[in-house]
């Protein structure tokens, strides 16, 4: 600092001492703003290494929660986009994801059940796919009754979905194009030695498994999985108007004592539970928030508490002038939020570039308002937590030591 940067830091000093000094008139916020501003511009380099660390623990805090939430919807879109009441499923059966395949005889036990209103057999499984230039890649077939309240292909960009139920049509997703081999709609590839064609297209139907879903009617399914014709993966069960739901849900469990009975929101919380914790995807996304949040705190108390020794004598002045200690502490505190307003917004900016890059890939990063408005309170909270080192700091100065400068 030169000659003249220290006279104008002194009579800065000088100058917020006499107006702190009368308490009657509260402390002035202008003043206490304006040596923050300064502190924080003085020294450039220190500035920017502190918005880094901001901006890194906002993009990762960002990005890994978005990688979450995105997630959730990606497991439960399936389950979302159906209107049933309740669930038949095989026993044990862990995610929508992870198919077995039940008895054959569940719908029609249900369609004989009192309180069942209507019962629609859904089928899913594994099949491979091979691409019209050679190779293969694994696949999930869905087929259903293709009515509306079942579980049916949506966000459809080409063909329609009645064009599902021409001869060997099925649908697909424009984001898996690549893995699929396949350029266009029209298509033709092979789905377990079965010739296909693709018909109808799809926009943002992704898979949490990264396995493409394959949509096409309920025999189509059956024959392409080699199953019997009144078989299914899934029931699913809408009840009667009037028609209680436990009730109706004990009456198919004493029918059906090989296959559970869940309604939607059970079955839905048991495949987030499989995929986001028992496999431990959802363990390592939060894990990297953390970091996240870590890293920032560390990278922001670090430069705080530098800046703060580089400016201890002129905190020294202050205190000798009579400042108080909370309007010191003040200071501090307002390069903290300062740091924090700056570096949320650019790190802000960042992850939405980010989430717009990642938007026709399998990857679902997701940045809701609540998001937003949660990490804009992470980092003010992060940057507060950081600037503690740097109070603690100027707690011990001695004015004195101002004057054997």
């Amino acid at each position: 600092m030169t000659a003249g940067e220290e006279d104008a830091d002194a009579a800065l000093a000088r100058a917020i001492a006499a107006e702190s000094a009368a308490p009657a008139a509260g402390m002035p916020i202008s003043m206490v703003a304006r040596l923050a501003y300064r502190n924080l511009f003085h020294d450039r380099l220190s500035l920017i290494v502190t918005l880094v660390g901001i901006l890194f623990s906002v993009v990762l805090v960002a990005v890994q929660l978005g990688l979450y939430i995105g997630s959730e919807r990606m497991i439960a879109a399936m389950l979302d986009q159906s209107e049933a009441d309740l669930w038949i499923i095989p026993l044990g059966t862990k995610s929508f994801d992870d198919p077995a395949y039940l008895n054959g005889r569940e719908r029609h036990a249900a369609l004989s059940t009192p309180g069942v209103a209507r019962a629609e057999d859904l089928v899913v499984g594994f099949g491979a796919w091979r691409k019209p230039r050679g190779g293969t890649t694994a696949i999930l077939v869905v087929g259903s009754s293709l009515q509306p309240g079942s579980t049916v292909p949506w966000n459809i960009v080409e063909g329609s979905l009645d064009g599902l139920r021409s001869p060997a049509a099925v649908a697909v997703d424009r984001t898996y194009f690549e893995d699929l081999g396949i350029t266009a709609n029209g298509a033709i590839a092979e789905i377990n030695g079965n010739a296909v064609t693709v018909t109808t297209l799809t926009h943002g139907i992704r898979s949490f498994t990264t396995l493409p879903y394959v949509f096409t009617t309920l025999a189509r399914a059956r024959s392409f999985l080699d199953i019997g014709r009144e078989q299914a993966s899934y029931t699913l069960i809408n009840i009667a108007e009037g028609a209680e739901l436990e009730t109706v849900r004990k009456a198919l469990g004493a029918r059906l004592p090989d296959a559970e009975i869940l309604t939607q929101a059970e079955f839905r919380k048991r495949s987030l539970d499989y995929w986001l914790f028992q496999t431990g995807a959802g363990s390592a996304l939060i894990a990297g928030a953390i970091l996240g949040i870590i890293v920032g705190i560390v990278i922001v108390a670090q430069t705080l508490y530098a800046s703060t020794k580089d400016h201890l004598n002129e905190f020294a002045t202050l205190r000798a002038l009579g400042a108080s200690g909370s309007y010191i502490d003040g200071v501090i505190l307002m390069q903290a939020l300062l740091s924090a307003v700056i570096g949320y917004l650019l790190g802000l900016t960042l992850s939405l570039l980010i989430i717009e890059a990642a938007r026709d890939t399998t990857l679902v990063v997701v940045m809701t308002p609540a998001l937003a408005a949660g990490l804009f309170v992470l980092t003010i909270g992060m940057c507060t937590l950081a600037a503690i080192s740097a109070i603690l700091k100027v707690t011990r100065i001695d004015p004195a030591a101002v004057f054997s400068r």
